[in-house]
């Protein structure tokens, strides 16, 4: 190997990690999910509902759209007001919707956001990036009379649970 090739291999590796290239590989973290929940309810208070919604159905919302990153905001009755992936599914009561194994985790994760206000929700369902039916784990807070929830995909088995 001549000391040129090297000296170009390293050059680019350097510029691919200082660039952030191959970070988009790397997995959402839990942490990730709940700072954009978080974000979500910033704006909510200071902004309101309208204003709100819009920037979650806006992909092109960076604070609130990170790789397969994207928060939803169900009312307390089940109704999806706003959602970063599935657009056809906003204004729909989706209170009846069961995951891949039959379970009624939008009903969950209403019981979570009116009971103890926070916590995380375990189901499948298909991830609008692949097609795929995938573990999902979601992290759901109340808002006022909404919830809004952010879901890291290929988890939810009790392991992964904290």
């Amino acid at each position: 190997m001549s000391r040129r090739f090297v000296v170009v291999v390293f050059s680019v590796l350097a510029w691919c990690l200082a660039s952030g290239v191959g970070a988009a590989s790397e997995a959402p973290t839990r942490e990730e999910a709940v700072t954009i929940v978080k974000r979500v309810q910033e704006k909510f208070k200071k902004d309101g509902p309208e204003s709100t919604f819009k920037a979650v159905i806006d992909q092109s919302t960076k604070e609130f759209h990170d790789r397969n990153l994207y928060p939803f905001i169900y009312d307390l009755d089940g109704i999806l007001v706003a959602t970063g992936a599935r657009s056809l599914l906003i204004g729909k009561n989706l209170i009846g919707l069961k995951d891949a194994d039959g379970k009624y985790f939008v009903r969950e994760i209403i019981a979570i956001a009116k009971g103890p206000g926070s916590g995380w929700v375990y189901y499948k369902y298909p991830n609008p990036f692949t097609g795929t039916v995938q573990r999902k784990s979601t992290y759901v807070e109340r808002m006022g009379n909404y919830l809004v929830g952010v879901g890291i995909w290929g988890e939810g088995t009790s392991a992964d649970r904290p």
